[in-house]
């Protein structure tokens, strides 16, 4: 979408839609408008000879039209009626991201039905859940993958809305002012932006871009939601956890020396792509610092955000959709790894239970007790508690098997996850 060759072919869709609404509103000849337009729809340019050109000018959008206006023949002396380099540029830059949106769009949304089906088939899979890199309490997977289908679930809605404020056409001119279309400078912007499915802008600044800006930082948000995830999976893929990885095609090795190695074909291409998509995110905002009615300077800045962002997001969320599709857990893992701590990741259970006879304050400083003999003298911590005679006075052996099964306190975990799907999925169909 950003090759040199897709740009121009954009840019003379602009030139195309200025001179035929020029010509609607008699700004130019009929006969002319018709004929430019014609031309600079089917025109095929010469890279070689518009690469002389360009070199001899040092300026690109200087040697389009003249290769355009050539092409018209009798009446390329219309040719870019009025209007100077930013607003064919920026306008046809914005079809460009249109496009940009549409395929994000498309991506996060089957982003999102992967992770509905996810989010559904592990919503009661009980597993450790992890704070601050310690255990924490149990969770399900499917709580997991409904954090993860919450925050796309967001940025789609936020692609939604960012949509009829990016797409927008600029034709007012030098510095914005209509002042080479007169009186029929608004009508004019307005039906170029008509013919090309754009609305127009309410003030045609070439030193506002802030809503190029807000796609940029999108982007970055898009990839960071897809990073993280990518990332969660490679942690759980390490040996010393194992409890979820990527299925691994046949004959496909992680290491020229280590045949044991599995190493998830998109996680790492995700994981570059989506750093270097966030990276754009400064040169962005940078991009908004513009001086007087327009920095050129900037303008190259903000084409290059752009690019950035928008290409590295789509290779990100490119490798994201089968890295979730092919996501493999391991529940018989998870229940090893909750077995880790003796029962005490349950620890939280046992003391709102103690907390209604002991009081909290107490029933806590009784837990830590018991969690601190668990581990200094690698008691299981059912054995500590029982230990205990706060605890026996008050919980028999059974019941405290019953409080420290990981199983029993995942709380709304399962809930939470197929409400997750449906929303995902309600979501991504709208």
């Amino acid at each position: 979408m950003f090759t040199a060759e897709e740009k121009r072919r954009r840019y003379l869709l602009v030139e195309a839609a200025l001179a035929e609404a020029e010509g609607e509103l008699g700004l130019i000849p009929a006969e002319a408008a018709a004929e430019i337009a014609r031309v600079a729809r089917t025109i095929t340019l010469d890279p070689a000879r518009l690469g002389v050109r360009i070199a001899a000018h040092g300026h690109t959008m200087m040697a389009l039209v003249e290769e355009l206006a050539e092409a018209v023949g009798e009446h390329g002396g219309w040719v870019h009626w009025g209007a100077t380099t930013q607003n064919i540029q920026q306008t046809g830059d914005i079809l460009i991201l249109r496009d940009v949106h549409d395929a994000v769009r498309n991506s996060v949304r089957e982003a999102l039905v992967a992770l509905a089906d996810l989010a559904e088939c592990t919503a009661a899979m009980p597993m450790p859940g992890r704070t601050h890199w310690q255990h924490a309490v149990p969770i399900t997977f499917g709580l997991k993958a409904a954090a993860w289908a919450d925050q796309f679930t967001r940025h789609l809605e936020r692609l939604d809305e960012l949509r009829p404020r990016l797409l927008r056409s600029m034709t007012g001119g030098a510095a914005g002012t209509f002042a080479s279309f007169g009186e029929r400078g608004p009508a004019l912007q307005a039906r170029v932006a008509e013919i090309l499915g754009l609305s127009p802008m309410p003030v045609p600044s070439r030193a506002i871009v802030d809503h190029l800006a807000e796609f940029v930082l999108l982007l970055g948000l898009i990839s960071a939601t897809a990073q993280s995830v990518a990332e969660e999976v490679q942690l759980l893929n390490t040996p010393e956890i194992g409890e979820a990885h990527e299925a691994i095609p046949a004959g496909q090795v992680g290491s020229s020396t280590m045949p044991q190695k599995r190493v998830a074909p998109h996680v790492g291409v995700l994981i570059i792509a989506a750093a270097t998509a966030r990276a754009a995110a400064p040169l962005a905002l940078e991009a908004m610092l513009q001086s007087h009615e327009v920095d050129g300077t900037r303008s190259v800045m903000m084409d290059r955000a752009l690019e950035q962002a928008g290409t590295h997001t789509m290779q990100a969320l490119d490798a994201l959709v089968p890295l979730i599709q092919r996501l493999e857990v391991d529940p018989g893992r998870m229940r090893e790894n909750l077995g880790l701590t003796k029962g005490l990741i349950n620890a939280e259970a046992a003391m709102l239970a103690l907390a209604d006879a002991l009081g909290r304050q107490e029933a806590h400083h009784v837990v830590h007790h018991a969690v601190e003999r668990v581990n200094a003298e690698g008691l299981s911590f059912a054995d500590a508690l029982l230990a205990d005679e706060r605890v026996a006075a008050v919980l028999t052996a059974e019941q405290i098997d019953a409080l420290l099964d990981p199983a029993n306190y995942t709380g709304l975990s399962e809930q939470i996850a197929r409400e997750a799907a449906r929303s995902a999925r309600a979501a991504a169909s709208a």
